[in-house]
């Protein structure tokens, strides 16, 4: 593939500024500034009918006249103008803009009018916006600040990407003042046109960018905004502040679940799910930056620190307890170690006090023994300046002893004038400095957090991982003839059906519109009972005295169902009719009563929720939650966020719980809200778990009409699609799988690309390639099915190596198209394997709505050639190149 698309908004040859002014006050005055001050080495071409020369340079009446097309347009002028400007651009051949002007979407009906103006006139001309209403973009390395911020920004490693201005100004302010350099600064705006996940598509493979900050207010495309944080968050940290809150979308809800979890936690959920670590102010988006920007990897969250003052060690210890970081055991080796070292006085325990009088020499010391301590993944250091120590030595000291270890040593030189040369040293080094203790205790959780993110962003389930099969048809008839007869909440017989068909354990159920039903009910299934009443619009049963427990007879069950009935028949004389449930009576002595269910967020839709249950859940507020689908992995994550992960282990004289019978539960609860977009919200409470299994004892489900066909478009995060896979037989009579490629493919394909031939590889990558690189390997394997897909063709058979092809397509800007790339192990040729997998990648893009299938391939690939040929794509000259032909094949066809 060629650049980005989006590359002429960061590395433009020529920009033309229109709405540039002398007007000190305006907003065209400091673009133009801006630009000239960041020295860039392009064309430079103001635009305004009023004036000959702005700024030393000649200006120009309209685009029209600009000497050269320019590569980027900036557009700061009042926005009923702007539509006029944007179809000069399409005259002009232009593709890229920035639109500056506000006073668009966010001013109401006209304003909307106007924006939409604008859009439908940069797709007809093929532009793309950055805009409006933005600050602009800025690129020290290129010479590029198209923005009206003040001052110049210094060249660095991190991209910044904003959806505010306001915002961006004031983390540049910061980051001048801590001498912090960026290599993007990206504000979005409105995002009328390109929004975040494509920004980040860029980043991902920006060279200059080794790490990512973002300021999000708001979501438009959900699954377009994880894809892309994603995308980035496999090959570098991406930090995130995220502020304000949408609307719950959940306060009216009917259910326990709804009415607890609300859009933030749920947002949680998804930005661990994609590998991203969450911060909360600009403060801590640095202090995080600074450690992940470091390659710094942790395998746990304990963390030693080392420190010549009680104070700051205790106040680290509340710190580290605060935000969930273990304080380190040290080993016997490491105390004997530390007790030949240091003073017979020192703490002889973590935090490692070495006492005010602590030389240079003894800081290496004990940082050497706990950084060779494998009960430890991180060290803090800290000095306070007293009387005996010399600061700038002990800093040398630190960052020397960093260098023989891979683990992170941070350090927290608390104080003013005295540390000032030692804080200098961190600031040239791999050693992360923080001004306070605790500072540092959070970046050191912000590297904890990413880790246990990125095993997260690693896992691809299926719908139903390793599950029974479910009645997926069955549960949807169910739920299709509420519906119909004008119902979204199901009753709790329903409800219970449905999470049958998903073989989550349910107890019996029985109906009953009469004492007498009621009591021969009872007598079947044997006593104790349980009476609810079964009315679908009463969410909460026992708040309105409509369940009755622990009933052993016929007479208390015949009593308590009048009383009941003619209780609910006083206080809503509208109901005719009030059918009651009957129940056995659960008893388990060591059961626990605990909560699941799902909300949809309005923005990432379905959310599985699990945490202790019962009458009092809402006051307990103790839930976790996830988004669908999950793993066990993902559920055991889930689970031990809460108080409930202690409730369910060895308690009082309680024995465990069976664990794998509750981790069903909730794989299964994440199936059935993949498998049926119609459920809304689903409540089990209680829950109740034991040592020999678990039981639903109350269901509420409600429901509403679904009409998208594509297959898991309710869901923000596409799961594996393991229905892609199919199996084969070559004409040698082995026997083949292809199948979506998986995370744990990334030996399989980088021992594949290995044993390609030269020339193959050549033909592949269109490059001198011998090994795939770390970063080349998670892309190639850790990818996105929304808008992506990758088959490998693979055998058990011992005859042929177990990778015998793979092929890829990567879907384009336009939505219409996908470019495709294949290869074939060498020893596998003409076998149909290459056939194979191109059938299945151009049968998967067609079905995801692709109009085009394409690809480059070289002149001299000549079986790629005939193998496309035979498939019936056209083959096209490029203009300008002579060594690659573009290949096409019309999917509509």
């Amino acid at each position: 593939m060629g650049p980005h698309y989006l590359s002429q908004f960061f590395t433009p040859k020529s920009v033309a500024i229109v709405g540039a002014s002398e007007r000190k006050d305006s907003v065209g005055y400091r673009l133009l500034l801006n630009m000239q001050e960041a020295d860039f080495k392009g064309g430079l071409y103001p635009v305004n009918h009023k004036r000959e020369t702005l700024l030393g340079l000649k200006a120009y009446p309209d685009l029209i006249a600009v000497p050269e097309d320019p590569d980027l347009v900036v557009i700061a002028i009042p926005a009923p103008s702007v539509p006029e400007i944007v179809r000069q651009c399409g005259e002009k051949g232009v593709s890229a803009i920035i639109i500056i002007t506000a006073g668009f979407a966010e001013l109401g009906a006209e304003g909307h009018r106007l924006q939409q103006e604008i859009l439908d006139i940069a797709h007809r001309y093929n532009i793309r916006i950055l805009g409006p209403n933005c600050l602009g973009i800025i690129r020290p390395s290129g010479h590029l600040n198209a923005t009206f911020a003040d001052g110049p920004v210094k060249d660095g490693n991190l991209a910044l990407l904003s959806q505010s201005g306001a915002i961006c100004t004031a983390i540049l302010d910061w980051a001048k003042s801590q001498d912090i350099g960026f290599s993007s600064v990206v504000s979005m705006g409105g995002a009328a046109d390109i929004d975040f996940g494509e920004v980040l598509d860029f980043l991902a493979t920006d060279s200059k960018t080794t790490g990512i900050l973002m300021y999000v207010e708001g979501i438009r495309d959900a699954r377009r905004f994880l894809s892309g944080l994603k995308a980035a968050a496999r090959l570098k940290p991406v930090i995130l502040i995220k502020a304000g809150r949408h609307e719950n979308g959940s306060k009216a809800a009917m259910s326990h679940t709804g009415a607890m979890v609300g859009g933030d936690n749920v947002y949680n959920a998804a930005i661990e799910r994609v590998g991203v670590v969450r911060v909360y102010s600009i403060t801590e988006l640095f202090s995080a930056a600074r450690v992940l920007a470091n390659n710094y990897e942790v395998a746990d969250d304990r963390l030693a620190i080392i420190t010549n003052a009680g104070g700051p060690g205790v106040m680290s210890t509340d710190r580290a307890e605060d935000v969930g970081v273990k304080m380190a055991v040290l080993s016997p080796d490491s105390i004997a170690a530390l007790n030949a070292v240091l003073p017979p006085q020192w703490s002889h325990a973590n935090p490692v006090d070495i006492l005010g009088d602590a030389t240079s020499e003894r800081y290496r010391k004990a940082l050497e023994i706990c950084l060779s301590d494998n009960n430890i993944d991180g060290v803090l250091v800290i000095l306070t300046p007293q009387a005996m120590t010399d600061p700038t030595r002990v800093a040398q000291c630190i960052i020397d002893g960093a260098k023989i270890s891979k683990k992170p040593v941070l350090a927290s030189w608390t104080g003013g004038a005295k540390v000032q040369e030692g804080r200098k040293l961190f600031a040239n080094s791999k050693v992360a400095h923080f001004s306070t203790p605790e500072a540092a205790v959070d970046a050191f959780s912000f590297l904890a957090n990413y880790a246990q993110n990125q095993i997260l962003l690693r896992q691809i389930p299926s719908p139903a991982e390793e599950l029974a099969t479910p009645d997926v048809e069955g549960a949807r008839l169910i739920i299709e003839r509420v519906l119909a007869e004008g119902r979204q909440v199901l009753t709790a017989r329903q409800s219970k059906a449905i999470l049958a068909a998903f073989h989550i354990p349910i107890n019996q159920t029985v109906r009953a519109s009469t004492a007498k039903e009621a009591m021969i009910a009872a007598e079947t299934m044997g006593f104790p009972v349980v009476l609810k009443i079964d009315i679908a619009e009463f969410s909460h049963k026992s708040d309105i005295g409509g369940v009755r427990v622990n009933i052993n007879s016929v007479q208390e069950v015949s009593r308590n169902f009048v009383e009941m009935e003619a209780a609910i028949k006083q206080k809503h004389p509208e109901i005719t009719e009030v059918g009651i449930t009957i129940e056995p009576m659960i008893r388990s002595p060591g059961g626990r009563e605990l909560m699941t269910g799902v909300v949809r967020d309005p923005v990432f839709g379905p959310a599985v929720s699990f945490g202790l249950g019962g009458t009092m859940v809402e006051i307990l507020q103790d839930h976790a939650v996830a988004l669908p689908p999950l793993n066990a992995y993902m559920v055991e994550k889930m689970i031990a966020k809460t108080k409930a992960a202690k409730y369910i282990g060895p308690f009082r004289q309680l024995p465990p719980v069976n664990k794998k019978a509750l981790v069903d539960v909730l794989l299964n609860i994440s199936a059935l809200v993949s498998e049926l977009p119609e459920i809304l919200e689903l409540d089990i409470n209680p829950l109740i778990v034991d040592e020999y299994g678990v039981i639903a004892v109350d269901a509420r489900i409600k429901a509403q009409l679904f009409t998208q066909l594509t297959p898991y478009s309710h869901m923000a995060i596409h799961p594996y699609p393991s229905e892609l896979t199919r199996h084969y037989q070559l004409s040698n009579g082995v026997n083949i799988t292809i199948r979506p490629i998986r995370p744990e493919d990334a030996v399989l394909e980088k021992d594949f690309v290995h044993r390609l031939s030269e020339h193959s590889k050549y033909f592949r990558f269109m490059q001198a390639l011998q090994e795939l690189t770390p970063g080349m390997v998670v892309r190639f394997t850790q990818i996105d099915y929304d808008r992506e897909m990758a088959f490998v063709a693979i055998t058990e058979d011992e005859r042929m190596p177990n990778e015998l092809g793979v092929g890829r397509y990567l879907m384009s800007p336009d939505g219409r198209s996908v470019e495709f790339a294949l290869v074939v192990a060498d020893d596998c040729q003409c076998l149909g394997i290459g056939t194979r997998l191109m059938k299945a990648l151009m049968q998967t893009a067609k079905a995801k709505g692709m109009s085009f299938f394409e690809g480059e391939v070289l002149v001299i690939n000549k079986p790629m050639l005939s193998l496309v040929k035979k498939l019936g794509f056209s083959i096209e000259n490029i203009a300008g190149e002579n060594e690659v032909v573009r290949v096409v094949k019309d999917l509509r066809q």
